[in-house]
């Protein structure tokens, strides 16, 4: 079951956006994400707003996705009207399983950002996809259609792990999807994995972290597991059919990952991801975590422009009907202030420095809160470095994001 959305206030019906927001749209540069909200099953771990065709129900169909899309685009674009972003620096295709959508959809949204705002020439054009939803000629033609990168879900190299976490797709094919891949000529190709599952040994991760290795891949990602309420795996762990994950275990996933990574010449650069070179860093998730600008397209994509946040709607069919209406899909929005602004420009560049999830440092922020705003930052940084998960190197990185930051 997808999660549930924050509280804001009203977004306008016609989406506009305070003039504040918009005096200096992408400065920091400028991405788009599209959400596509369709898998073929819902893996048991997974609360993302994604939907089968059974639980969609009518309404809401892939076959006219792409259009929608194009006209939450068309939105975006009288949106931002006279005050539009130099460029588009990344663009990033997530979901669910956007390629499910038959890659000429795919390349018609492609195309579509493209003749609204520009891509940049480098521009880092990523699709996610799961490894049974690609074959050589779909990847052949989203890379003629401008897709520079590709992230595929591969979770674990080990079947009995895959089978826990209801993938679909065979142990080996993940790793012959990345081949496929950059057999296509795509610059970049990332493969996911997930830890800490439930009854996975230590040789299983071995092996999943030797296969990745083995499969040359340039960007790796590893997340920890983490049991969302609503899941059918939570609901496995609540009978006892599972035991719950253990932190103790996901730390030495953690360090292995990071050993063997490195090992392979991959270098840490934010949290769960490694790359083989500056290059090969995720520059569109980086985007989001230097505080730049993006308009996310779709049901439950965010956006953010100039110190506004907004949220749209979730489900497909609300978000196919509002926008057939002529009105804005969002469901709200919050405007920053300009300290609020700042603070969070603090914690984000403290999330990059330190490895701190987002929930920590919305602790660290409140721990300031209502106090003065240089000492409202002093907290969080007081905070941050007392997380014991913090290394020297974090540490000492961390300290120097608020000696700059600190006005």
């Amino acid at each position: 079951m997808p999660g549930v959305l924050p509280e804001g206030e009203t977004v306008p019906v016609d989406g506009s956006l305070p003039t504040t927001a918009t005096r200096a749209v992408g400065a920091r540069g400028f991405g788009v994400y599209v959400h596509v909200p369709f898998c073929a099953s819902r893996c048991g771990y997974c609360d993302f707003n994604t939907y089968t065709a059974a639980e969609l129900g009518g309404g809401a169909g892939r076959e006219d996705y792409a259009d929608t899309v194009l006209a939450e685009l068309a939105l975006a674009r009288r949106v931002l009207g006279d005050a539009p972003p130099p460029r588009v620096d990344t663009v990033f295709v997530g979901g669910g399983t956007p390629t499910l959508l038959p890659a000429d959809d795919l390349a018609r949204i492609l195309d579509g950002i493209d003749r609204t705002w520009g891509l940049a020439p480098d521009a880092e054009v990523t699709t996610e996809a799961n490894p049974e939803s690609v074959t050589p000629a779909s990847l052949k033609a989203l890379r003629a259609a401008g897709y520079t990168r590709i992230s595929l879900g591969m979770q674990s190299a080990a079947p009995g792990v895959l089978a826990i976490l209801d993938r679909t797709h065979s142990a080996g094919r993940a790793v012959a999807a990345a081949r496929e891949a950059r057999d296509a000529g795509f610059d970049h190709v990332n493969l996911d994995l997930i830890y800490g599952t439930p009854g996975e040994s230590e040789a299983d991760f071995a092996a999943s972290l030797d296969q990745v290795v083995a499969a040359g891949v340039d960007h790796v990602s590893a997340y920890a597991l983490i049991v969302e309420d609503g899941t059918r795996l939570a609901a496995r762990m609540r009978r006892g059919e599972l035991p719950y994950p253990s932190d103790d275990v996901a730390a030495d996933r953690y360090l292995a990952a990071e050993a063997a990574l490195g090992a392979a010449g991959l270098s840490w650069y934010e949290v769960s991801n490694w790359a083989r070179d500056e290059a090969a860093r995720c520059r569109h998730n980086l985007l989001y975590w230097t505080g730049a600008d993006w308009w996310g397209l779709g049901p439950g994509a965010h956006s953010h422009v100039g110190g506004v946040r907004w949220w749209n709607v979730k489900h497909p069919t609300t978000y196919a009907k509002r926008l057939a209406a002529g009105g804005s899909p969002g469901l709200a929005r919050e405007v920053l202030t300009a300290d609020e602004a700042h603070m969070e420009d603090v914690m984000l560049r403290l999330r990059l420095a330190s490895g701190l999830p987002l929930d920590a440092l919305d602790d660290a922020g409140r721990a300031g809160a209502g106090r003065a705003h240089a000492d409202g930052l002093l907290a969080a940084a007081e905070y941050a470095a007392g997380r014991a998960v913090l290394t020297l190197r974090g540490r000492l990185l961390a300290d120097a994001v608020v000696r700059d930051l600190l006005p």
